[in-house]
């Protein structure tokens, strides 16, 4: 029988399968090097997309921010301008105040009595004088209360004071000022009501 030697043959049967299998295990892995390298720039292309979003969100949200500090800005410096009109506004309204309050004051003084010294704290109104006697003070009083922009007088000290031969009163009254806006529209009210 005839021996036929089949070892070469598989031989070169298996170097030809072990360099296919390398081929194709090169072939794996510069496809699989491929896909990777893919996947980085397609990411590192993502990363750069959305870094430059996030940066000009943040030139953005840099711009709203400078704006809403200059409306903050405004409205600030609107309100300082409204505090200014409403100041202005009651100076406006108060100015003929005084001069009514100087009317009432020299309407309501009796004779034989004078003012040393007027002081108003806010619409409270504190006045010193003398008076030659207690009833000329009681008098003022009436006065007072019976005035259009003066009310509620109040008698805080009242002394004898003996000046030579005469006998002089001295006294401290307070009152509380009506503003002329309420006394006006007092006015009207009782107008309205009469008709």
């Amino acid at each position: 029988m005839p021996r036929i030697n089949l070892l070469p043959w598989r031989a070169e049967l298996r170097q030809k399968r072990k360099q296919e299998f390398l081929t194709a295990l090169l072939g794996a892995v510069i496809v699989g090097a491929a896909l990777v390298y893919a996947s980085k720039l397609t990411m590192q292309g993502w990363i750069a997309s959305q870094q430059g979003r996030n940066a000009t969100l943040k030139t953005e949200i840099a711009a709203l921010d400078k704006q809403i500090a200059e409306i903050t800005g405004l409205e600030n410096q609107r309100e300082r301008l409204l505090a200014r009109m409403r100041v202005i506004e009651q100076l406006q309204r108060s100015r003929p105040e005084v001069v009514h309050l100087f009317d009432e004051l020299v309407n309501a003084v009796p004779e034989g009595t004078h003012f040393t010294e007027v002081k108003q704290t806010n619409n409270r109104i504190e006045l010193a004088g003398q008076a030659q006697s207690s009833t000329r003070v009681s008098t003022l009083m009436r006065n007072i209360d019976g005035s259009e922009f003066l009310s509620n007088p109040g008698l805080d000290v009242v002394e004898t004071a003996a000046a030579g031969l005469e006998r002089n009163s001295k006294f401290k009254v307070s009152a509380q000022q009506i503003s002329a806006n309420n006394a006006e529209g007092a006015d009207e009210t009782n107008a309205g009501a009469a008709r």
